[in-house]
Formats: structure tokens, C-alpha cells, sequence
């Protein structure tokens, strides 16, 4: 099993990742059209497989103001919720960090193939009225309701990566706590669960881009897996050590 690998390392690996996903993400924010036709179209299909709870979400949040504050702080803050859990598996689970980090990183280069090949406009936009409830209630000052000015995709609904990376922190905690705290690491969901709510009445999301979150992440784990299978090739492949050996060795090697 690989240690914990250098702190330089993995601080320039995940701010130069971040850094290319920030200028691709909002590249492919421009097709309008586009991303109005792509949102009618699974509009069609949720009304299809009555999955259309949008609309009825977001006038639930409207109507119930005390949890509107708190709906636009989940939303806005779980980032923090992503750098912490990062943190503490680098710092406390070294023996699954690699695994999880190349888990985001998956998650990172397979999303922006999917925002540049489906671009989607969110419920906000395209469901009539659908309130902007983070617009209008936004802590930050910087959700724009409108348009591409502020340097943001705004149309990148499919999947949602606000439930991804909840998704993702809770895999994370998952793998680190599910032998020694299993109660502990099955709570973790609780956050991405939560999350799905929260992008559903804040008029952020459809029922179907929650799935593709899920999508996204099964895809994202299985291939961290052949990327960790690779590198153990290429690591075995230096150090002059055939499969057959590894095999013979047993899992602890």
C-alpha cells in the first residue's frame, strides 16, 4: 500500500485540476439555444415518467421562508463541506486517498464532457415561474439570474454537481469509515440526500440531473479504479516486478 504522497504534490495536482475545470466549465456556457431545447426535451421525458416535481418543489420553499435561509447557505457553503472532507481523508486516511482524490478527478474531466456536449438550462430559466430563490437570496452577492457576464455556466444543469461532490465527500468518508465506524460512514449519505432536496426547491436542478449526479459518480469510481489499476502496472512495470509475483505475494504487498 502507497503512503501519503507529498503535500506539494497533491496541492499542485488539485488547484492546477480545479484551475482547468473553472476555465472549461465556463467556456461551455454559451449555447443558449442549445440548452433550451435540451432542457424541454427532459422536461418531456420527466413528465413522461411523472418525475415533474420541480415547479412543486420550488412553491413549497416559497412558502415555507423560515428554510429559505438555510436552503441558500446549504447550497452556497458545501464546497466547504468538499475541502474539509479532502483534508481530513489526506490527513487522517491515507490509505484511501489516492483512491478517492482520482475519484474526483474523474469526476472533474468526465463532467465537462457532458457540459460541453449537453449544455441544459436550469429549472430557474426554462419552467415559468419557477422562482431564483439563491438569486434572490443570495449570501454571496454573485449568482446572476441571467446571462454569461459574471464568468459562470449558467447552463450546465445535467448533471448536478452540487449533488456530485456532496455525493463524492460522502463516498469519501464512506470508504474511510465503512471497517472501523460502518454507522458512521452509511450517515455520510445523508448529505448528498439532503443536497438533492436542496437543488430541487431552490429551482436549481431537475429529478434527472440528480440521477445523472449519481451516473457521474459510479462512472467516476470505476474509473479511478482502472486508473489505479494502470499505475500499479507501471509501478510494477519499473520495478522489474511481473503480475504473477504481485499475485503470489498476496494483497498486503
Amino acid at each position: 500500500m502507497r503512503g501519503r504522497p507529498a503535500v506539494l504534490v497533491e496541492v499542485i495536482v488539485l488547484l492546477l485540476g480545479f484551475l482547468l475545470f473553472t476555465r472549461f466549465h465556463a467556456a461551455a456556457g454559451k449555447d443558449v439555444v442549445s440548452a433550451t431545447a435540451n432542457a424541454l426535451a427532459l422536461q418531456s421525458v420527466e413528465r413522461a415518467l411523472h418525475l415533474d416535481i420541480e415547479q412543486m418543489a420550488n412553491e413549497w420553499l416559497t412558502e415555507h421562508p423560515a428554510l429559505i435561509g438555510p436552503a441558500v447557505y446549504y447550497y452556497r457553503l458545501y464546497y466547504v463541506v468538499l475541502v474539509g472532507v479532502l483534508l481530513w481523508v489526506f490527513a487522517r486516511h491515507a490509505d484511501v486517498y489516492i483512491k478517492v482524490r482520482r475519484t474526483l478527478l474523474a469526476m472533474i474531466a468526465l463532467v465537462l464532457l457532458v457540459f460541453w456536449t449537453l449544455p441544459m438550462s436550469p429549472p430557474r430559466f426554462a419552467l415559468p415561474g419557477v422562482v431564483d430563490i439563491v438569486a434572490e437570496h443570495d449570501i454571496l452577492g454573485s449568482h446572476a439570474s441571467g446571462g454569461t457576464g459574471s464568468g459562470q455556466n449558467l447552463y450546465s444543469a445535467m448533471p448536478s454537481l452540487h449533488v456530485g461532490w456532496s455525493a463524492w465527500c460522502a463516498y469519501a468518508v464512506w470508504s474511510a469509515l465503512r471497517t472501523s465506524h460502518p454507522r458512521a460512514a452509511l450517515s455520510a449519505w445523508v448529505f448528498p440526500l439532503v443536497m438533492a432536496a436542496n437543488v430541487l426547491v431552490t429551482g436549481n436542478h431537475y429529478v434527472l440531473d440528480i440521477v445523472g449526479s449519481g451516473v457521474l459518480l459510479a462512472v467516476s469510481i470505476a474509473a479511478a479504479s482502472v486508473w489505479g489499476r494502470l499505475a500499479v502496472r507501471r509501478r510494477d512495470a519499473r520495478s522489474g516486478i511481473r503480475p504473477l509475483d504481485r499475485t503470489l505475494s498476496g494483497p498486503g504487498r
